[in-house]
C-alpha cells in the first residue's frame, strides 16, 4: 500500500492518492476508504478503482494536517496502509489506524 502526496498551489490543498497494491487485494472485488476525512463512515466511504494491475486507487484533496484511515475491503475486513506515515491507536482492541500527514 502507498500514498503518494502532491501541493495543489492554485487551491492550497494536497492531492493524496490512496493506493492498495495486487498483492494485499489478492481475490477482492471492492476496497473502500474511510476516515477522519468522512467522520468513518461506510455509507460515506471512497471507493477505490480497481487497476489493471489489479491494485486499487484513489485521489483526495485534503487540506494541511494529520488524517487517521483504514480500508475496508469487501466490506468486512479493516486493514492499514503499509507505508503510512504513521499509526496511531484506534481505541479498539490493539488495532491501530494509519496516518497521513500533510
Amino acid at each position: 500500500m502507498a500514498l503518494s502526496k502532491t501541493f495543489v498551489k492554485s487551491k492550497s490543498l494536497y492531492k493524496v492518492t490512496f493506493t492498495v497494491p495486487a498483492e494485499a487485494a489478492v481475490e477482492t472485488k471492492k476496497v473502500a476508504l474511510v476516515g477522519e476525512f468522512n467522520d468513518w463512515n461506510p455509507e460515506e466511504a471512497v471507493a477505490l478503482k480497481k487497476q489493471k494491475d489489479g491494485s486499487f486507487k484513489a485521489s483526495l484533496e485534503l487540506a494541511a494536517g494529520e488524517y487517521q484511515f483504514r480500508y475496508i475491503l469487501d466490506d468486512e475486513k479493516w486493514e492499514n496502509d503499509w507505508e503510512a506515515d504513521k499509526y496511531v491507536p484506534a481505541g479498539v482492541d490493539t488495532a491501530e489506524n494509519s496516518v497521513v500527514v500533510l
